[in-house]
């Protein structure tokens, strides 16, 4: 299975997944944003990070970027593509995905491990997790509360496109499970084609139980699995 990590100015996460991505046997390749064209690729990754400083709205800048048309191009024929925190809002701002990412409840800075609940297994990214309902990730973000109109939201639930919901230890999604004021909980959501999933949390950060966990080791077992 092969590769390509998109690295914009402020990337701070990509060699995070870069290590991720190698541990599990997957070639990676680092793309320069100012690229035009992706290397043969399985998989994208719109990493982490204060892509252009976070200016005007945060993926904003990024999702003009000259890569992101073979991107595009790559998730319309199918390809996988995995937005993290910063790629998610890239994700969304390139329109890939609906919704907005705005600044959290209580308009803070949050990086701290959550609980998340496995909304959906059926998609490539979540096949290990079958079995594993609650899981553990860490999130680092400014910009992560999920909103969209009550129409899409429907839409989302309807189709099962809703990957992970913030959750506590007991799998409860409520108020007080949700640490950046989500609508619905909503920490991850996939398209329609379930071949793009954008997701806050970072699973790259929890692949090594002695170091931190291992949660986000099923989704790179996943990845591979597909293949």
């Amino acid at each position: 299975m092969k590769s390509a990590v998109i690295v914009f100015p402020g990337s701070n996460c990509d060699r995070d997944i870069s290590v991720a991505l190698k541990k599990f046997q997957i070639k990676n390749e680092m793309v320069w944003h100012d690229e035009s064209d992706l290397p043969k690729s399985d998989l994208v990754v719109l990493p982490g990070g204060f892509s252009y400083g976070d200016y005007l709205r945060t993926g904003c800048i990024a999702s003009k970027s000259k890569i992101i048309n073979d991107v595009i191009k790559h998730a319309e024929k199918g390809g996988l593509v995995l937005g993290i925190c910063n790629g998610f809002q890239i994700l969304i701002e390139t329109g890939l995905l609906p919704g907005a990412l705005l600044r959290n409840k209580k308009l803070r800075f949050i990086s701290k491990n959550v609980y998340l609940k496995v909304n959906n297994v059926n998609n490539k990214f979540c096949l290990n997790y079958k079995g594993k309902k609650i899981i553990k990730l860490p999130i680092a973000h400014n910009e992560g509360n999920f909103f969209a109109q009550e129409k899409i939201l429907k839409e989302l639930e309807d189709s099962d496109l809703i990957a992970f919901k913030y959750c506590d230890v007991n799998g409860n999604t409520n108020e007080a499970s949700n640490p950046n004021g989500s609508s619905k909980n909503i920490a991850g959501i996939l398209n329609v084609n379930k071949n793009i999933l954008g997701m806050m949390p970072h699973p790259e950060r929890h692949i090594d139980p002695v170091l931190s966990g291992d949660d986000g080791s099923f989704m790179f077992e996943s990845l591979l699995k597909s293949f």
